[in-house]
């Protein structure tokens, strides 16, 4: 029978793993610190791996004059941008990313409106454009994100859905410090690194595979 991963069932494996933690009153400590060492691992497993399960996508329409625009929640990194332009907006253009001091000096009157061409990271939470948008253009951005964490409410993520072995190697990694087994750290180190290059692999052979189709083409 297949099984599947929950919040629920990775709090139960770790503890089986680490043969700590299994319940409150015999450990209170390692039991109420698990939850923390999961989602310490899925932080981790974020900013590491760049891969097509972390992508999703926000759309939304710029405003005329205005060239500060927020990034979604748990924002880790953009992929791209791109505007619809000509009749209807059907048209879809790419942006350049830049840096902040690029965009300063190419467009330093934000005031002025022009059809953008660039796009960059004003701060963490922000992007800025130039030229400060002249109308209202839809936009599309793709981006990595941090999945939502795992807690009691949410049980489930991309990571328990689609990479569990990762997802529980990642956590022992995290646990073995905080129990000072120092030990076994390289083991875990080991089999987090094979179910990552596993992940980074198929997302390769994706690539690899549409690059093919396009030459056929």
């Amino acid at each position: 029978m297949a099984t599947t991963m929950t919040f629920t069932t990775l709090q139960q494996d770790v503890r089986r793993y680490l043969e700590r933690g299994n319940t409150y009153a015999s450990d209170p400590v390692v039991y109420e610190q698990i939850p923390r060492l999961i989602n310490l691992a899925e932080r981790r497993i974020s900013r590491e791996l760049k891969i097509q399960g972390f992508i999703n996508v926000v759309t939304g329409t710029l405003t005329v004059g205005q060239s500060v625009y927020p990034k979604p929640d748990r924002w880790r990194d953009t992929v791209s941008m791109n505007i619809g332009t000509g009749t209807q907006n059907n048209t879809r253009k790419v942006l350049y990313t830049r840096a902040y001091e690029y965009l300063l000096s190419y467009w330093p009157d934000r005031s002025q409106t022009e059809q953008p061409i660039f796009y960059g990271d004003y701060d963490y939470n922000n992007w800025l454009i130039a030229p400060t948008p002249d109308a209202a253009y839809p936009f599309e951005v793709l981006y990595y994100e941090l999945p939502p964490l795992l807690d009691d409410e949410v049980q489930t993520n991309w990571l328990t859905d689609y990479a569990p072995q990762l997802l529980l190697y990642g956590t022992l990694l995290e646990a073995t410090p905080f129990l000072k087994n120092d030990e076994r750290i390289p083991v875990w180190q080991q089999m987090y690194d094979r179910a990552a290059a596993m992940l980074n692999g198929e997302d390769l052979a994706k690539i690899l595979d549409r690059s093919a189709v396009r030459k056929e083409a």
